[in-house]
C-alpha cells in the first residue's frame, strides 16, 4: 500500500503533561472528568489505548521522549540525573532540517539542583532558538523560568503555572513567519501533586462524593479529594490546549501541524493502595496518546498499538517525513499508524533501572516488566513478582504469578521479558551495583546531599 506523503515540512507541536493517566479523558470512556479539547484532538486524529511510559518515573521517561533511547543509553538513569548531553534528539533531527526549536515548561533532566540554569549549547538538545524552562518545580501558583541565554529567573507571582505557559508558546509561535517550519515542546507540570492550590477560578469543578474510584482503589475521602483535584487540574490543562489549536487554526497552521498530547507517566492516586508511580501497574504505565496531522495521520481512529517513549521520536519524525537519528532505539511504528495494517509490536519493555526515594518508601526494588495487549508480568531482584491477565482482570486484582494455571502464559512472558533485556542491553541489579557500573556513583552522592539540604528546608526534592 502506498502511503501519504506528509504536508511539506509539517511543524511539530508535543505537548505533555506529568502524571496523568491514560483514563483520565473523555475520550478514553471516562464519563466523570470533562476534557473537551483533548476529545476533539482525538476525534480529528488517532488516539493509541496501549500508549506506555517504559519507566514511569519524571527523569527517564523524559529522557527517553526527547531521545528516543533507554535510559540505560541517555544515562538519565532515575530522578534527577543528568541526561547525556551527547545524545541524539528529536530538535536536532529538526534542526538540521531547517526547523526552529523551542522548549517551553519543566526539563527536569538536567540534574541536580532543582533550581539550575541549564545554559545554552548540548545540555538543551538542540532546543536552541526558545528557550523558556525550569528544571523542576511544582508551584503552580508562582511559575518560574528561565528565559533563553538568562540565568536570571523570570517569576510570575500568582498566575497558574499552565497558563502562563500557554501565553509564551503562544507568543514565540505568533513571532515565528509563516514559511518557517517549527517544533515546540510544551511541558505541563500537572496533574502531578501538589494538587493544592487548585487553579484559579476551577475550585469546586468537580464533587468528591460524585467520582468513580477505580475497583482496584480503596474507597476513602482522602483518595476521593485527590481524584476530584486531579481531575480538576486536568480540565484546567485542557482549557490551554483549546487555546493553543485555536491560534493554530486562527494562523491557518492547525491542518499542517503535527499535534501531539500525552503524559511522561502517569499516577496510582489510590489505586493497589499506592500514591506514587515507579511502578508496573496500569495507572502508572498507561499514559494518553494522541495525534493529529490531516492527510497523513488517519481521522478519528483508536489504535492499539504497543507504542512506549523512546518509539516516540523516530516515528514523530518518519510521519514529517524527516529521517531519524540511527542512534535512536526506538522502533519506528509510523507505518502503522499512517495505514492501519499489520499488528505491529507484540510486547512493550518495562522497567525500574534505579529504585529511589519515593519508591524504595513504596518497598519496591530494582524490577524488570513487559506488557502486551493482554498481559503484564513484571520480576524484580528476587524473582517473579506480578502476572496480571489484563483481559480478564483490567484493574490488576489478581496476581497469577504463582499460581499454576497460569504457568504457560508465565513462562512465555518470562521469555519476552529477556528477549527484551537482551535486545537493550539491560540487566537486572541493585541500585548500587548499576551505579558503579555506569560511573554514575558520585553524581548520585551528590544528588543524595542536595536532597538533604532541600529536606532541611523544607523544600522539595528528588
Amino acid at each position: 500500500m502506498e502511503l501519504p506523503t506528509p504536508p511539506a515540512r509539517p511543524n511539530l507541536l508535543f505537548v505533555f503533561a506529568d502524571e496523568m493517566r491514560g483514563s483520565a479523558m473523555g475520550c478514553a470512556g471516562n464519563t466523570d472528568v470533562r476534557t473537551p479539547a483533548l476529545d476533539g484532538l482525538a476525534r480529528g486524529g488517532v488516539r493509541f489505548t496501549n500508549a506506555v511510559a517504559n519507566n514511569a518515573v519524571c527523569t527517564p521517561a523524559r529522557g527517553s521522549i526527547l531521545t528516543g533511547c533507554w535510559p540505560q543509553t541517555h544515562r538519565a538513569l532515575a530522578n534527577d540525573l543528568p541526561v547525556d548531553p551527547g545524545a541524539p534528539s528529536i530538535a536536532r533531527a529538526l534542526r538540521a532540517k531547517g526547523y526552529r526549536c523551542g522548549y517551553i515548561g519543566k526539563w527536569h533532566v538536567g540534574g541536580m539542583p532543582r533550581d539550575r540554569f541549564i545554559p545554552p549549547g548540548a545540555e538543551r538538545l538542540g532546543f536552541d532558538d526558545f528557550w523558556a524552562a525550569w528544571n523542576c518545580a511544582h508551584r503552580y501558583l508562582r511559575p518560574a523560568y528561565h528565559l533563553n541565554d538568562s540565568p536570571q529567573p523570570v517569576v510570575h507571582e500568582g498566575r497558574y503555572e499552565p497558563e502562563m505557559q500557554a501565553d509564551l508558546a503562544l507568543e514565540w509561535v505568533g513571532s515565528l513567519g509563516l514559511d518557517e517550519p517549527w517544533c515546540l515542546f510544551l511541558s505541563f507540570g500537572p496533574p502531578h501533586e501538589p494538587y493544592r492550590p487548585l487553579p484559579p477560578g476551577y475550585e469546586g469543578t468537580y464533587d468528591p462524593n460524585a467520582l468513580t474510584l477505580r475497583p482496584n482503589c480503596p474507597d476513602t475521602p482522602e483518595y476521593r479529594q485527590d481524584l476530584a483535584d486531579y481531575y480538576t487540574h486536568v480540565t484546567a490543562l485542557d482549557d490551554q490546549v483549546a487555546r493553543l489549536l485555536a491560534s493554530l487554526e486562527g494562523r491557518g497552521q492547525l491542518d499542517s501541524t503535527l499535534v501531539v498530547f500525552t503524559s511522561d507517566h502517569g499516577s496510582m492516586i489510590g489505586s493497589h493502595g499506592r500514591e506514587n508511580k515507579h511502578s508496573p501497574w496500569e495507572e502508572a504505565t498507561v499514559i494518553p496518546l494522541l495525534m493529529r496531522l490531516p492527510g497523513t495521520v488517519p481521522q478519528g481512529r483508536e489504535d492499539d498499538a504497543l507504542i512506549g517513549h523512546p518509539d516516540l521520536a523516530p516515528t514523530l519524525l518518519s510521519l514529517m517525513g524527516v529521517a531519524p537519528d540511527r542512534r535512536m532505539e526506538g522502533r519506528d511504528v509510523s507505518r502503522r499508524i499512517r495505514s492501519a495494517e499489520g499488528e505491529g509490536p507484540d510486547s512493550v519493555y518495562l522497567q525500574a533501572v534505579i529504585c529511589a526515594d519515593q519508591a524504595a518508601k513504596d518497598g519496591l526494588i530494582e524490577w524488570r516488566g513487559v506488557r502486551t495487549r493482554g498481559a503484564t508480568y513484571a520480576a524484580n531482584l528476587r524473582g517473579p513478582w506480578l502476572l496480571y491477565d489484563n483481559e480478564a482482570d483490567p484493574y490488576q486484582l489478581r496476581n497469577l504469578v504463582d499460581e499454576p494455571s497460569a504457568a504457560a502464559l508465565r513462562e512465555r512472558m518470562a521469555g519476552e521479558l529477556k528477549r527484551w533485556m537482551a535486545e537493550t542491553n539491560d540487566r537486572l541489579e541493585a541500585k548500587e551495583v548499576v551505579l558503579e557500573r555506569y560511573g554514575l556513583k558520585r553524581v548520585w552522592d551528590e544528588r543524595a546531599a542536595t536532597n538533604r539540604r532541600l529536606r532541611a528546608a523544607g523544600l522539595p526534592r528528588g
